[in-house]
């Protein structure tokens, strides 16, 4: 661990996925390369976003503190681990807490600069509208302000002597609020922010709201959802064809079905009236149903595909030579 608080180079992004794969296969997970692709696309643009909607530079400590809490609850029942998750902890405050606004700027200003051409579209991040189609996030203009700033729309104006002297307001765009308490920067302790913690452990509220058409289709789909008699009867009309089978149909039903290639019965009627009588053609009735020809007719068929239990000779003796040769080899 002491390695990783030396001062070093940033790692290139070839190096960082290198080390990423490493730490994703040393467990027993194992992943082809597109659910690695999609892991580390996932974990870098969330890492992204953490960094920047960071309030102020210092809170990306915070966001780390966050990260480390989360392990302290995987490893709690493991004593040998907490105490290095512990070190871990005493190495981050030794490090970092001393740092001014200005070191924390330009650490959070480096690694916006590693990720600024990651655009990759996450689907909780669009679903959450923190991020764009394009890839890119949207800052927030309403909540509360950074810890030790002020709400934005006022300008104050100084003498040479520090008196104020004048004073000007203007509208800020946005709805902010007043800053809240500042985060804990010890081992325990409440950190605030939720930058850092798991995104998905917050719960979001199912859409129920349709559009028209979203209503008319699903309306739609419903109604087609009951049984269809027309194709219970094309079933029973095969039936009838192959012959094998005796369908029973109640006597109040319509005995075939008819295909329409109009949306209702009235569009139909009405194409019936308005079409020339020069264009009318007869109608042909196809007679579908089970006589004793076509029974006998599909019998002699049947038989012949039926297999004869008596082989020629010459087969069998065929057959008897082939198993020989078989058994001398």
């Amino acid at each position: 661990m002491d390695e990783l608080f030396k001062p070093q180079e940033l790692y290139s992004k070839k190096a960082l996925r290198t080390v990423f794969d490493r730490m994703a296969h040393a467990s027993i997970m194992r992943l082809n390369q597109a659910s690695m692709d999609k892991l580390y696309d996932l974990m870098t643009m969330a890492f992204k976003y953490q960094v920047l909607l960071c309030p102020r530079p210092k809170d990306i400590l915070l966001v780390s503190f966050n990260h480390m809490d989360a392990i302290k609850e995987f490893v709690k029942s493991s004593p040998s681990i907490l105490s290095q998750v512990n070190e871990m902890y005493r190495q981050l405050i030794e490090t970092y807490t001393p740092l001014s606004s200005g070191e924390f700027q330009l650490i959070r200003q480096t690694l916006l600069i590693f990720f600024q051409d990651m655009h990759i579209r996450v689907s909780i991040f669009l679903k959450d509208k923190v991020q764009n189609s394009n890839g890119r996030f949207v800052l927030p203009t309403s909540g509360p302000v950074p810890h030790g700033t002020q709400i934005p729309g006022l300008i104050r104006m100084f003498s040479c002597t520090g008196e104020a002297v004048s004073r000007l307001q203007f509208n800020n765009g946005g709805n902010y609020t007043t800053a809240l308490r500042e985060g804990s920067f010890e081992i325990c302790g409440d950190r605030v922010t939720k930058l850092g913690t798991n995104m998905y452990s917050v719960s979001r509220p199912v859409e129920t709201h349709m559009s028209g058409t979203s209503k008319n289709s699903a309306q739609h789909t419903k109604v087609n959802a009951a049984p269809n008699p027309l194709a219970k009867e094309e079933l029973n009309l095969l039936a009838r064809l192959m012959g094998g089978l005796e369908v029973q149909k109640a006597g109040n039903t319509d005995s075939g079905f008819r295909v329409n290639l109009f949306a209702t019965d009235e569009e139909e009627e009405e194409a019936l009236v308005s079409r020339p009588d020069e264009l009318s053609y007869g109608v042909i009735n196809i007679q579908a149903t089970k006589d004793q020809q076509a029974n006998a007719e599909l019998a002699k068929i049947m038989g012949e595909f039926t297999e004869s239990g008596d082989q020629s000779p010459s087969a069998s003796s065929k057959g008897d030579d082939l198993l020989a040769m078989m058994d001398g080899l």
